[in-house]
């Protein structure tokens, strides 16, 4: 028995319609049909959501059948692609915030003169890299992107940080008076502190929705 002839059978066994199922559901009743014909395949929330509508366990509708292997195909490739598109939108996450860093360093050297550097300090590291590392922080946590190692955020950006400042006035200065310094540690702080902060604030909504 297929996984639509199983959900066919568990519905009638409830005693419920396709209307009435498909209305618990949040669902057309012709998605319902569509299901329990095999012309399409519920994803698994839908799968569990099935299984406590009509008082089955999900082993019942998953398990012990050969020719379930058409839907468990389907759920690992859809397993994939929800993976890819997850690590796409990180990697793309990164992109926007390296793109945003490196725009910073670029405009310091090329437009900030002497005058502009307070406005540069001002414009770039108190308002563009705070801004965009905590609303990127906060994307990634409210993604979960990453898992556990989501955390490890925090130090990258926090070396990010530092070196926006190593990398203009810092270097700027060492330029100008022939000295040399090292990273400032503060910076490192203040970008570690700001992702975090991003992270916490995106992990606790992720936590919430999670329960609604």
């Amino acid at each position: 028995m297929d996984i639509g002839a199983k959900l066919k059978a568990a519905r009638t066994a409830a005693g419920l319609t396709q209307e009435q199922a498909a209305a618990a559901l949040g669902v057309s009743r012709q998605t319902i049909s569509n299901w329990e014909n095999a012309k399409t395949y519920p994803d698994i929330v839908s799968v569990v959501h099935m299984s406590d509508l009509y008082a089955v366990s999900l082993d019942h509708l998953l398990k012990g059948d050969a020719a379930l292997s058409p839907y468990v195909h389907h759920l690992a490739a859809s397993t994939d692609e929800v993976a890819s598109r997850r690590r796409q939108s990180f990697i793309a996450l990164v992109l926007v915030y390296l793109g945003i860093w490196a725009f910073s360093l670029i405009v310091f050297w090329i437009f900030a003169g002497g005058s502009d550097a307070m406005g540069y300090w001002i414009m770039f590291l108190w308002i563009l890299l705070p801004v965009t590392t905590l609303v990127i922080s906060l994307l990634i946590g409210r993604n979960g992107y990453g898992g556990r190692r989501k955390w490890l955020t925090c130090p990258a950006c926090g070396v990010l940080y530092a070196l926006a400042h190593y990398a203009t006035f810092s270097a700027a200065n060492m330029a100008a008076f022939g000295r040399f310094y090292l990273p400032s540690c503060s910076m490192f702080v203040t970008g570690t502190i700001i992702s975090l902060l991003g992270l916490a604030v995106g992990h606790v909504f992720s936590r919430r929705a999670g329960r609604t």
